[in-house]
């Protein structure tokens, strides 16, 4: 069967023989076993005197509304994205009355209660994830949070990496977890009704919106309490204190209006951690879903926003291999968010889905998508919940989705609740699958119980239950994708930080090192010589010779030439020898040929040099690359051999040797030529676009043929310095990082005698 058990006996919670005695307990009276390994696939383990399951936003926000009026000391939020004006409910606000909008919620809070601090922990996020997303405070803009909310901004992640965990503790006493952010584009019921007048997002309407919460007290939340501290010390260096209260019964901020669905169960929390300075990284998560995997009898039932993850599909295709095996019911959205979405995990999903149907010989797996009428085309439910049951006898709730990026990159946390053979904890885990089913069914509940119970299969009571209104449909006619679309889409689900550090030349040599010159040596020299310029072409004869118009008439002329962008393509190779700034080729052909057209000759010029140099380096001796490369390069051969396109994307974005030792040590080691070429247009892309940019505005502002779009420059200047700044930061956290992992592996051996 393939089952993985492990007994009760190594569940102890760290630091608390509280938790170990009622864990004792329950083994003792039960005699089950657990699947549960704190320090394996689990952080802690932990009882919840209360358990409710929140379907659909709708109720989260409420919950949490209901619960923050009764916050006495504390309120924390970890999030992915935290939005202010996220609307919690949509009842009448009263004059003077608590507000509906989250950040005057918050601010109405501290203001009327002097003991409260609210601490938001926010993922410091791209540029790229924007659209959606507040401006910052400290801007000025928008929302100001009160004196004792405290906003904070997350950027402890490693390159590509986010913070991705959705975790809400009230006075250490109620805790909130799941898959859903305090942002807008989540409010939604489970009626996910095409069209709802509620749902709204900056002034247009999105698409319904399906995701999962739970709401647990007890030690439980007092251990998701400590993991919120945790987080908030490593991303601000602050120390929250816990909260306590003088007596048994100060302070109960359960909602009242959301009865508990369990009660006194045993939660294990899991989590996903990137290393981070000494601390290695932490892989809880993939590793209990590969056992939950592994324990399922006869069904196993997966709602997640996306299903990529390799590891996943080998651990579900050796059980879609066994004569009886689980039953596989998957329920996923339809489309994806865009076209990047769409090219990337889109892509990697449907290479996954074929994968698991070839490998199901027995028709065992399902994949489904809930289906309503009316939506406009384009749009579906958008399935964001994250979730998975084992029989009737676990179940999953986080925000770990089943892709790499989950499994090792980004900070997640989910929840697991077993039965351990008690059967009123078994009919609840039952009740919220099937709860689940109808929903997407559109369907009373206990219609599906009795099609699972007369069909004995998930998918024969879909089959049954399934009509042409709201329903689940199941997913098919994927489009075909090739291998290296496939290697491309991979880039964007990387399953662990590649340390660039290993990528870097070094440029250290025995002996004392030369002293380095102040950087602003470096500016001086480069003001002289364009003023130097300036004063020759305004003051000397070159003023009536070499003006601005001829400079550009000669450019015009010669991009008339049919040879001209030959040339120019061909000149990159040979500019990337000698050190030649490419940028000033660039320049010339956006002169020369239009922003379009140069950009594209200049794009395909710096591939095909990185072609080219390849090819030299797979003719080069050894040791003349390795003279070439440096003292560092058996660690460089090892990174691009692993990671390969990813690799090379990231050594042309974050240049850390000259770019034509890059592309030659790339061909010594025989890497794939197409991996090369297209990490170099993929990494070298946002730069030469910006120089497309800043040329064709220098050629505006010269020939005063029109107007400089300032707001395009200024946007272009702006991701050129917050990549540098991003690229400094990340370099110095992860300098840190290394001589800490050093310092640690030295210790041992000077500890050591003789």
């Amino acid at each position: 069967m393939g089952s993985v058990l492990y007994l009760d006996r190594g569940m102890r919670r760290r630091g608390n023989d509280g938790g170990a005695s009622a864990a004792a307990k329950v083994q003792a009276t039960h005699g089950t076993l657990s699947l549960l390994r704190p320090g394996y696939n689990c952080w802690a383990v932990a009882r919840a005197e209360r358990v409710a399951f929140l379907v659909d936003a709708a109720d989260y926000f409420k919950a949490f509304y209901d619960a923050a009026l009764r916050a006495k000391r504390s309120i924390t939020i970890l999030a992915w994205d935290f939005n202010s004006q996220t609307r919690l409910h949509f009842d009448p606000v009263e004059p003077d009355g608590p507000p509906a909008l989250l950040g005057e919620f918050l601010n109405w809070l501290v203001q009327r209660r002097h003991s409260l601090h609210v601490h938001v922990l926010n993922w410091d996020y791209p540029m790229v994830f924007g659209a959606d997303r507040e401006f910052p405070p400290l801007y000025g803009f928008g929302w100001t949070p009160a004196r004792r909310v405290h906003l904070r901004y997350d950027d402890t992640h490693p390159v590509a990496g986010c913070q991705h965990q959705k975790i809400v503790v009230i006075d250490d006493t109620v805790a909130f977890i799941g898959g859903i952010d305090f942002t807008v584009r989540r409010w939604d019921t489970p009626e996910h009704a095409a069209e709802d007048p509620r749902r709204v997002a900056h002034g247009k309407p999105y698409p319904p919106f399906h995701d999962l919460m739970v709401a647990l007290d007890g030690e439980a939340a007092r251990q998701l309490a400590s993991l919120t501290r945790e987080r908030w010390l490593a991303a601000t260096g602050q120390k929250m204190k816990p909260v306590t209260f003088r007596g048994i019964g100060d302070n109960d901020p359960w909602p009242a209006s959301f009865p508990p669905d369990l009660q006194g169960v045993e939660v294990g929390i899991a989590r996903t951690a990137p290393p981070r300075a000494e601390q290695p990284a932490v892989r809880e998560v993939e590793k209990l879903y590969l056992d939950m995997i592994a324990a399922a009898r006869n069904t196993l039932y997966i709602e997640n926003q996306y299903f990529t993850a390799p590891r996943i599909a080998a651990a579900l295709e050796k059980r879609l291999a066994e004569p009886d095996g689980p039953e596989i019911v998957v329920v996923l959205r339809l489309l994806s968010h865009g076209w990047l979405e769409e090219h990337t995990m889109h892509v990697l999903r449907t290479r996954l889905i074929e994968r698991l149907r070839k490998a199901d010989r027995h028709g065992r797996f399902h994949v489904y998508y809930p289906h309503v009428p009316g939506l406009p085309e384009g749009c579906c439910v958008d399935v964001h919940s994250k979730m998975m049951v084992v029989d009737d006898r676990v179940l999953r709730i986080g925000s770990s989705n089943l892709c790499n990026r989950s499994l090792g990159l980004d900070t997640e946390a989910d929840i697991a609740i077993e039965a351990r053979g008690r059967p009123q904890v078994a009919n609840a885990i039952r009740r919220f699958r099937d709860r689940m089913l109808a929903e997407h069914l559109g369907v009373p509940l206990e219609k599906v119980r009795v099609e699972i119970e007369r069909t004995g299969s998930l998918h024969g009571a879909i089959k049954v239950l399934a009509h042409d209104g709201r329903s689940m449909r199941e997913l098919d006619g994927l489009p075909a994708w090739s291998d290296a679309v496939v290697n491309v889409a991979a880039v964007a689900d990387p399953d662990e930080p590649i340390a660039l550090d290993e990528l870097l030349l070094d440029r250290h040599h025995e002996g004392e090192p030369e002293p380095e010159k102040p950087a602003w040596v470096k500016l001086a020299l480069v003001a002289l010589l364009v003023l130097g310029l300036t004063a020759l072409w305004r003051w000397s004869p070159l003023a009536h010779t070499v003006s601005a118009d001829i400079v550009i008439g000669w450019a015009k002329d010669f991009g008339s030439r049919w040879w001209a962008p030959l040339l120019v393509m061909a000149s990159y190779t040979p500019a990337c020898m000698v050190m030649f700034p490419r940028p000033l080729i660039t320049l010339a052909a956006v002169i020369a040929f239009g922003p379009w057209m140069g950009f594209v000759y200049a794009l395909t010029g710096i591939v095909a040099s990185s072609i080219v140099t390849y090819y030299i380096g797979r003719r080069m001796r050894r040791d003349t690359v390795r003279r070439l490369a440096g003292p560092k390069l058996d660690r460089m051969i090892e990174v691009l051999k692993k990671y390969g396109l990813l690799a090379m994307t990231l050594l042309r974005l974050v240049p850390l040797a000259p770019f034509v030792v890059e592309s030659i040590v790339a061909g010594a080691i025989h890497m794939r030529l197409w991996h090369v070429a297209l990490g170099t247009a993929i990494g070298l892309l946002p730069g030469t676009l910006a120089t497309t940019i800043f040329g064709d505005a220098i050629e505006t502002a010269l020939t005063g043929t029109g107007e400089v779009n300032w707001w395009l420059v200024g946007i272009a200047v702006g991701l050129l310095a917050g990549g540098i700044v991003a690229v400094k930061r990340w370099f110095t956290s992860m300098s840190r990082r290394i001589h800490a992992a050093e310092r640690a592996a030295n210790e041992p051996a000077l500890r050591q005698p003789g």
